[in-house]
Order: structure tokens, then sequence, then C-alpha cells
């Protein structure tokens, strides 16, 4: 595991400079080792080890004497970062340093401090990411700046997890795990009696979203609601014949994709969400309480029974029959 000299030549132009230049301050690094020093010691001391290139002569040997018995430290060689055989691995160059910066007297009582991650870091999110995105930049990450999760301070090990054999975020089985520990409300949506099949990870979060952001609304993968929609649910792409146009404006006007107690996701069932809109022209102007004992004749009633405006207007979603101009065929 050690470095050679050849790849220690690399320092300055490679991770010093991306490091550095992507914005990581070194105020405030300090962690529960350092913890005694001031912020302009550890900025003070971070960037002598960075101007100097002091990194270990045995790169991650050096680590491993003291992190190597903790299996979380030891699980990063199960993974793509930890592959020392590959060119594309911090493994392959400046080994634990080429994250965690250099070294210096960290390991020799020199109480000099790391770059660290994940809750238990200083450093801010977007410090933390700049080391990330150092490697990581494509196209998946290029609407990184600005998005949801670049706004609201998250940082990239709060999702993934580089010191393990499987990144859970980036498994079927586990990524609505870690999306739904902070988005609360949608994972109670999805268990609900009407919902999209997340539950069993037949679908996942990133079918419709992009977690490093995108150019749509709420990060989607799609320009838009319906062009997301349509991904799976094309019998309801148009052009039809007769449009109705909440469908061709918005899926999301009448559905909640992450789940609804009614059905067909809907945020509110019939008559109540027709006459949302219908509520001065002919039948749909009368106040029908739906299946309920309030005012409502439920028994033989076409308003209130069944599914209650769409036992007529079953093709809600547009019509091309030459008489579907009520959506009725």
């Amino acid at each position: 595991m050690k470095i050679t000299n050849k790849l220690k030549s690399l320092i300055p132009a490679v991770i010093t400079a991306a490091v550095l230049t992507l914005g990581v301050s070194h105020s405030a690094i300090a962690s529960k080792w350092d913890a005694k020093m001031t912020p302009d010691e550890v900025e003070a001391t971070l960037d002598k080890k960075f101007a100097e290139g002091q990194y270990s002569p045995k790169g991650a040997d050096s680590c491993l004497m003291c992190h190597g018995k903790s299996e979380k430290v030891m699980d990063l060689f199960k993974g793509v970062h930890g592959a020392a055989n590959s060119s594309n691995s911090p493994m392959a160059g400046l080994q634990c340093e080429s994250c965690h910066g250099p070294m210096g007297k960290h390991n020799r009582g020199g109480n000099e401090p790391m770059i660290a991650f994940g809750p238990d870091s200083t450093l801010s999110a977007e410090k933390q990411n700049s080391v990330c995105m150092s490697c990581h930049q494509d196209d998946k990450r290029m609407s990184w700046n600005g998005g949801h999760h670049d706004n609201a301070d998250v940082a990239c090990a709060s999702c993934h997890s580089v010191h393990t054999d499987k990144d859970p975020v980036l498994s079927k089985n586990t990524e609505m795990e870690v999306c739904t520990s902070c988005h609360t409300k949608q994972k109670a949506d999805m268990n609900k009696r009407s919902s999209h099949p997340m539950k069993w990870a037949q679908m996942v979060c990133s079918d419709c979203h992009n977690p490093h952001g995108t150019m749509s609304d709420s990060d989607l993968v799609k320009p838009s609601v319906n062009e997301t929609c349509y991904a799976c649910h094309a019998e309801k792409r148009g052009p039809k014949l007769w449009e109705h146009a909440p469908v061709t404006e918005n899926c999301v006007t009448c559905h909640n994709p992450h789940g609804s107690v009614n059905e067909g996701m809907l945020k509110t069932r019939a008559p109540q969400l027709c006459q949302q809109c219908h509520a001065s022209d002919g039948h749909a102007s009368n106040a029908y309480m739906g299946n309920t004992e309030q005012g409502s004749s439920v028994g033989g009633n076409a308003f209130t029974g069944g599914r209650s405006c769409l036992n007529c207007h079953n093709q809600i979603h547009g019509s091309n029959h030459p008489s579907g101009k009520l959506f009725q065929r």
C-alpha cells in the first residue's frame, strides 16, 4: 500500500490544486482530536501541510496502523474507492490522503487536523462536497450547484457511504430507506393505500428524481412533471382529440405521485376533486358530499356512488372518440 515517488510527484498538480482551488477553507475543520486548537491554528497547520505536500511516504499503511482495527475503515477496500488496481480510485494515487488531506504529523502526536466527513465533521457541507466533486464531475452532477440538496446544505456523505462494500443509496433495495430518513412526508405517503410500488423497491426515488440536481422542478429527471409521468404512463400522453386541460398542464393537479388515501392517488376523491373547477355549470354546481350520510342520497345516486363523476366521464384523461367531448367515451 506504499505510495511511490512517481505518484508523490503528482501531489502539487492534482490533489493539492483540486482541494485548494475548490474552496476547501481550513478554518473550522477542527475535529474532536484537535479540540484544543484554535481555528487560526487549524488553518495555519493545514495550509502548511498542503503547501509543503506533507503526505506520508507509506500511504495507507501509516493510517492503518491506528485505524486498521475499525471494520468501518477496512470496509473501504471492499468498494471502488479502495480498489488499488483501478486508476480511477483514490487508492491508486494518494490513497487515504486523496480525500482526507496530507497527514503531516497527525500520527506522531502532532495533534494535526485532517479533513473529516459526515455528521462528526466540523467542515461545512459545501467544503466537504468540494473534495468529492473534485473527482465526481459528469453530466449527472452538472446541476448540483443550486439544486435542492445543495441549497439545503446536504453533504455527499449524508447520503453516500464510501467506507462500505455497497453504498446503500446506490441499491434499489435500500435507496428508499436512505431518502426517507429525511423525506418523512413522502415516506408517509408511500405507505398509504394508493401509491407507486416504492415499498417493494419496484420503483425508487431516482426513477423520477435526480438527487444531484436538474434544471426541472423538484429535480425531476425529465423536463416536466408530465414528461416524467409519461415515461411509464404512455397511454395518458396526447395529443387527444378532446383534451382535459388539467391533464395536459400538470398531472399533480389531481394526483399525489407519492401516495394518497384515495383511489388512483387522487388528492381528493370525486366529486369534491372535480368540483374544485366545475362548480358553476349544470349538475356539477350542486354540493355532493360523496359516500357519506351528510345530506347526500348515496343509494342509486350516480353523482356520489361508485366512482362518482367518473361513472360517466370515464375517459377523464382525454378522448379520441368523435363524440367524446364530455370524456364519456
